[in-house]
């Protein structure tokens, strides 16, 4: 009995292990479906369709169909499109997974996959063990620079970057607005590493009420749009725009405690009333890892991100974020659990 056991112990590990060795070949699978536009081809169908379809609609004069037949059984495999069986051929169709493959749908996650596969963005990791060994950051050991700097001096990997963090940035203010209730909030909204204003523009289009600055790079608002929003540049780690509250979205966890610590003191320095609060949108680990929540493998899958590309970056557990918000002068803060990979955390001073 006990070696039945360990038997069947011995195979799921098996096959355990062969699900995380082969886990890059989704992600390739994902970038293949994008540069074929799959599921814009079944999306414009609006409805079911055969192979034959998706080969049509990718219109490429030496397409090799058994490939593609191949392609999308692997894809259906892993759930990403469906498949249903008809009386001659099988028609794949979009399913919740496949509809974030849409390039022009609100919700689109195409530019961050496009990203994440990119050759150069994930070369890193393959000097994560010797950053590990030796110390020091695997992306310098990548590229000779930061990853800043290395996106400073390639246009195209800046814009990819730019294009994946404005997806993201839209999903996750999707949900935001719709668990969050800013109507509480009186004054200026600073919105500190705002990007372009995006998601302040959101913010104070449903909630007029409220003044917005979008407070980031210099050159990074320079070319934002106007929006209803004032846009000011300058550096978070000196100074940030008076306001009466802040919002800070997946920003603090590109850098250490330190950084951190140094950017939520500037806003609460620049706090106009000491009732004001700062509002930080990101990743709250659980404790060990791993949890019952659906999004609890893409939080630690972040952290590994944050491992390889930044100096001090990483994703935090309560217990992290209470120490730094303690350091910075705020006692006091709530944690809001959103259905997304961010969580909402509110600080106050007193």
């Amino acid at each position: 009995m006990t070696s039945i056991t360990q038997d069947a112990a011995t195979i799921q590990g098996q096959a355990r292990f062969f699900h995380h060795l082969y886990g890059g070949i989704s992600a390739a699978a994902l970038r293949c479906a994008l540069e074929l536009d799959i599921a814009g081809i079944i999306n414009r169908h609006q409805g079911p369709i055969t192979l034959s379809q998706i080969a049509h609609g990718i219109g490429s004069s030496s397409l090799d169909v058994d490939s593609l037949s191949r392609l999308m059984r692997f894809l259906v495999h892993q759930q990403i499109f469906d498949q249903q069986e008809s009386e001659e051929k099988p028609l794949y169709s979009l399913n919740e997974c496949s509809k974030f493959l849409l390039k022009d749908a609100r919700n689109t996650l195409s530019s961050l996959t496009m990203m994440i596969t990119d050759p150069l963005i994930f070369s890193p990791f393959y000097k994560l063990s010797q950053s590990i060994e030796e110390g020091g950051i695997a992306a310098f050991k990548t590229y000779g620079v930061s990853t800043w700097d290395m996106f400073a001096s390639n246009p195209e990997a800046h814009k990819g970057f730019n294009d994946a963090m404005a997806c993201s940035t839209m999903l996750n203010i999707n949900v935001i607005m719709s668990n969050y209730d800013f109507s509480t909030l009186k004054g200026t909204l600073v919105d500190v590493g705002g990007g372009v204003g995006v998601t302040l523009n959101e913010i104070v289009i449903k909630y007029p009420h409220l003044k917005g600055i979008n407070f980031d790079m210099p050159d990074v608002v320079s070319s934002a749009p106007a929006y209803g929003v004032t846009h000011v540049g300058g550096d978070m780690f000196t100074a940030i725009p008076q306001g009466d509250s802040f919002f800070i979205k997946t920003i603090l966890h590109n850098w250490g405690d330190d950084k951190c610590v140094q950017v939520l003191k500037n806003c609460r320095e620049s706090m106009t009333e000491r009732t004001g609060k700062v509002i930080i949108a990101d990743i709250v680990l659980s404790p060990t890892g791993t949890g019952d929540d659906v999004f609890d493998e893409a939080r630690i899958g972040m952290d590994m991100l944050m491992l390889t590309y930044f100096d001090g970056g990483k994703e935090r557990t309560e217990v992290e974020w209470k120490r730094i918000l303690e350091e910075a002068g705020f006692r006091r803060y709530s944690v809001i659990k959103i259905p997304t990979t961010v969580s909402i955390i509110e600080a106050y001073i007193e």
